[in-house]
This record gives structure tokens, C-alpha cells and sequence, in this order.
């Protein structure tokens, strides 16, 4: 548990980047396609890495990734994709960059089935945020069982780089699964906001 600053985080640790992000972002329910694709393009490229290596390259992977528009990326050559590959601002791994560009045709393909994909991938937890309560990183679970189904999902539709770790990475930053700390200034903040009255429309 950090204190920079003087409140209680999660995690921080004195990075403006990373701190910026746990403090308005990681637990708070989206409902925007464009975030849940930018996500699950994040959560991938993070893959055998750290978060903050990702967070520190995200305006480099919106660029890369045309503002995180899937109709756009879906429509990426072979060529485009090179250019993916040779910018330096992003993590040059070519399965991952193609997995995005694949994963962005799937999730088209879920949004003409459901809608939107928000439709579809809130449904695996009911369509309402789960508030967790854990006092210590060591409680919080690499997957659930929610996490398995999705991942076993969204391998049948197509997707890849979406395991069930990654998943639930995933459901924690769409806000899906609260799983700030109990001792942490959001944890509270996020349960009153989110957690009684349900899902609001946008961040």
C-alpha cells in the first residue's frame, strides 16, 4: 500500500503516470466500446510484462492503433501492420500487434451480434460491478471463474492474447470487479458510487 501524497493507494508509488491512472481510472466501470478495445489492446501487449511498461507506452499504442477504433484497425494490411511494428513508441512484439488487429475484427463481429461489446462482456458479471474486499495484494486472485468464462469465450469468437489472467486484469481496469484494497482511498469511493446504485451510463 503506497501513501505519496498523503492518501493510501493501492499501487503509485510516487509515478504521476501510474498514479493518475489508479486514482481516475482502474476500477471505474466503462461502457464505451472504444475503452473496452483499448483494454483488451493494453492488457494483451502487457502480457509478460508490467503494467506500468504499458502505461508508460499508451499514447504511443493510440496512435499506433488509430485511436483505438476497432472498424479502423480491423482494416490494417499486412503493410499497416509492418508500420505498427517499426514504431519504437509501442512494444514491437509482431503476435501481439497482429493479435490486436485480429481481436479488433472479433470485436466488431461481438458488437453486430450483441449490439455493442459492452453488451456482451458485462453479462459475465451480471451486468453490475462486483465489490471485492481485500486488505492485502496477496488476497487478490490471478483469475476467477468469471475471468475463465470470458477467456474461454473469446477464444471461441476468435480472440487471442485473452487468457484468464489477462481477463481478469482486464475486468479490473473496465471496472468490471472493484478490487481496490480496503484500505485504499478509492476502494470506498468507487463501492458508494458504483456498487449500490449500479452501472452509470460513462466514467
Amino acid at each position: 500500500m503506497d501513501s505519496h501524497g498523503g492518501l493510501r493507494r493501492c499501487f503509485g508509488d510516487g509515478d504521476p503516470v501510474m498514479e493518475r491512472y489508479h486514482d481516475e481510472e482502474w476500477g471505474v466501470p466503462t461502457h464505451i466500446d472504444a475503452e473496452h478495445y483499448e483494454l483488451l489492446v493494453l492488457e494483451g501487449a502487457q502480457a509478460g510484462l508490467s503494467w506500468r511498461t504499458v502505461l508508460h507506452r499508451r499514447e504511443a499504442y493510440r496512435e499506433a492503433f488509430s485511436g483505438f477504433d476497432a472498424g479502423k484497425v480491423a482494416g490494417y494490411t499486412p503493410e499497416a501492420i509492418d508500420d505498427v511494428i517499426a514504431n519504437t513508441g509501442i512494444i514491437r512484439n509482431r503476435r501481439k500487434v497482429e493479435s490486436a488487429v485480429n481481436n479488433a475484427r472479433a470485436f466488431l463481429r461481438v458488437q453486430d451480434e450483441f449490439g455493442s461489446f459492452d453488451e456482451y462482456v458485462w453479462g459475465f458479471v451480471g451486468h453490475q460491478p462486483v465489490t471485492n474486499a481485500h486488505a492485502d495484494w496477496s488476497q487478490v486472485p490471478p483469475e476467477t471463474e468469471a475471468s475463465r468464462a470470458m477467456s474461454r469465450d473469446l477464444k471461441r469468437r476468435g480472440f487471442s492474447f485473452v487468457g484468464p489472467t489477462i481477463c481478469y486484469a482486464y475486468m479490473q481496469s473496465a471496472g468490471m470487479v472493484n478490487d481496490h484494497l480496503t484500505g485504499c482511498f478509492r476502494w470506498s469511493q468507487i463501492r458508494e458510487r458504483y456498487g449500490v446504485e449500479g452501472i452509470p451510463a460513462t466514467r
